[in-house]
């Protein structure tokens, strides 16, 4: 990594509630130093389910982040997760890398549930093993939903050369500030307005990974319904700011209630995940994404799982001191920013993960 000459990407995570954009530098001494971040809420129409509704909304927004942070670098990289993602963990006959070249299209078709010409490929072989078959990690992508996303970068006047997934860009944020023990077993959960992203890794390697349809929208519908608001209100108030007569105090009950129905599927993703390895036990927990600050809920998800649960740092191990954000920004802001960091770590020529 010190020698490396190639430019870091600028990591743009194009979430559905709002835009995050991180660029970073390859330190002299090893890690990374911050240059620019921050991110632009997104209308609630923009992007529904994953899908691109309003490509000009997404561009100007988009835009305004952009100019309004003076990137310079045209180079990006982003990431999709959802319905149009499949990751799956597939095992192999032994084969040289070129006789697995020619035979992975025809082993995805098995997997995948789409055409297999509407989606791109990419894989990755996990443990060679030497016996008589071989790991591989498959993910396909639906041609049409990267599509959409790397035109909106482009639209924006900025080269798209990364697509990545969100749950590895994720791994990407916690290898680069945690230290990572072999056998160590900890599962990342990236909590987002509409989805969440659930990586579970086994020291470096990821053995299972799911996307939950199940994120902060569900906090705000719930405090919207209940209480009569409208979405701005409700998203004020689950952010902890007063709005009109009520504070905080009143959805505490709201929030809890909401924190248990995503404990509850999380608990279903984890016995599944249990049922179906070798594994024993998950060590820890780490939440990431806008909704990991919601309140008490690091401490409902440790009083349910009886793990360790710990909000994902994605700057611990950042140099930040050059940043022209304010540290209480960054403290506020950094759960959000855990997918684009994970982005900007990587470099011009990386392949996908």
């Amino acid at each position: 990594m010190l020698f490396r000459k190639t430019k870091n990407l600028v990591g743009l995570d194009i979430g559905s509630s709002a835009v995050k954009l991180v660029e970073l530098k390859d330190a002299k001494a090893g890690g990374y130093r911050l240059l620019k971040t921050g991110l632009e809420t997104l209308s609630p129409e923009a992007i529904v389910d994953g899908a691109i509704m309003d490509s000009s909304l997404v561009v100007d927004t988009v835009n305004r982040l952009v100019s309004g942070l003076n990137v310079r670098n045209t180079d990006f990289g982003t990431s999709l997760s959802g319905h149009s993602v499949i990751i799956k963990k597939i095992s192999l006959p032994a084969m040289s890398p070129e006789e697995l070249a020619e035979s992975i299209r025809w082993e995805a078709e098995q997997y995948v549930p789409f055409d297999i010409n509407d989606v791109n490929l990419d894989y990755v072989v996990l443990e060679a093993g030497g016996g008589e078959t071989m790991d591989v990690l498959l993910v396909a992508v639906k041609k049409d939903k990267i599509s959409d996303y790397t035109s909106v970068i482009s639209q924006a006047g900025k080269t798209p050369l990364l697509v990545d997934v969100d749950a590895f860009a994720l791994q990407n944020a916690y290898e680069a500030n945690y230290p990572v023990e072999p056998g160590r077993v900890v599962a990342l959960v990236n909590i987002g307005a509409s989805v969440t992203n659930v990586n579970i890794l086994s020291g470096s390697n990821t053995i299972f990974w799911r996307d939950i349809s199940f994120g902060g929208n569900q906090y705000t519908d719930a405090i919207q319904k209940q209480l009569s608001l409208s979405f701005d209100q409700a998203e004020s108030l689950k952010k902890g700011e007063k709005t009109g007569e009520q504070s905080l105090q009143d959805i505490l009950p709201i929030l809890r209630s909401v924190s248990d129905d995503l404990a509850q599927e999380l608990q279903k993703t984890f016995d599944f995940f249990l049922a179906t390895t070798s594994t024993e036990k998950i060590d820890q927990l780490f939440i990431s994404g806008g909704s990991s600050r919601v309140v008490n809920l690091d401490t409902q998800l440790k009083e349910r799982f009886g793990i360790p649960v710990e909000i994902l740092n994605p700057f611990r191990q950042i140099d930040v001191a050059g940043a022209s954000v304010s540290g209480e920004w960054l403290t506020e802001n950094a759960p959000s920013l855990a997918v684009a960091v994970g982005l900007a770590i990587r470099h011009v020529g990386d392949e996908a993960a």
